[in-house]
């Protein structure tokens, strides 16, 4: 693990901690109650001043980062459970389980992920569920190919063969042969689905399909901060310097991740 990961891993680590911290405790303040004037500066009460309903900033944003994360979370964990069984039985099987499931997914990998966003959300409404729904398409069919790619290396391996010969139920050589030697691209993929589903859910919020009003999350409060960007430009900057680090601390991990699983000696082959 080298330097700069060590370094994006501790900055990530202190923004969740923090903002797992203000949730469950409070300790930022309240994120309805007014604390002063509009647009004030920061101060003792409110350390990155007050927005255009007078309460304090500080809170807004840990609550607009734990809606953010969330999100995120929520989907890429459904995404990846999804795009994994759905890459073994492809890689797997191969033949028409392969053309099916790879069918699904290039329909899906052909919409603009933006307009596909937008799509899903105007068919059910905006809200988390669209945020959520809309990550997951987004993010299921890379990594579907992936560990569908992956899949396939692992199961033409000895000891794969050898298990189905040996009349081991599919199952088993699931459970037991090809997840444990598929984790390390599952976890890989995850990271840097991770850094997507976090922007995507910023879009979305950004353009009003996402998180609605009176909720915070990271993209809401741009858009809002946007409306006031000479007024109190701290509105605007501070939830998207937290957007920008966390994506790009998430990359670095992400990296390092496939740095340690998958060799470029291994990559510079494929």
């Amino acid at each position: 693990m080298d330097g700069l990961m060590r370094l994006a891993i501790v900055v990530l680590g202190v923004i969740v901690l923090a903002t797992v911290l203000a949730t469950l405790t409070g300790w930022a303040g309240s994120t309805s109650a007014t604390v002063g004037g509009r647009f004030e500066a920061p101060s003792v009460v409110a350390p990155l001043g007050t927005d255009n309903l007078g309460r304090s900033l500080l809170p807004r944003i840990f609550e607009g980062i734990a809606t953010t994360l969330v999100v995120s979370l929520i989907a890429v964990v459904c995404s990846a459970i999804l795009s994994t069984a759905m890459g073994l039985l492809a890689g797997y099987y191969g033949g028409g389980a392969s053309e099916v499931v790879m069918r699904v997914v290039d329909v899906l990998y052909a919409f603009p992920a933006l307009v596909l966003a937008i799509l899903v959300s105007a068919l059910i409404g905006p809200g988390r569920p669209a945020a959520i729904i809309s990550i997951i398409a987004i993010t299921i069919p890379l990594m579907t190919r992936v560990v569908r790619i992956a899949t396939r290396a692992v199961a033409e391996r000895d000891f794969v063969v050898s298990a189905r010969i040996s009349g081991v139920r599919t199952p088993v050589i699931f459970a037991r042969r090809l997840l444990p030697n598929i984790a390390g691209t599952v976890a890989v993929q995850a990271s840097y689905a991770l850094s997507v589903a976090i922007l995507v859910e910023g879009g979305l919020s950004f353009l009003g399909f996402g998180v609605q009003v009176p909720e915070a999350s990271l993209g809401l409060l741009i858009q809002q901060g946007m409306l006031y960007m000479t007024l109190a430009p701290q509105l605007l900057i501070v939830p998207g310097v937290i957007l920008v680090v966390s994506i790009l601390c998430i990359n670095i991990i992400g990296d390092g991740l496939r740095d340690r699983f998958e060799p470029r000696e291994t990559r510079s082959l494929t």
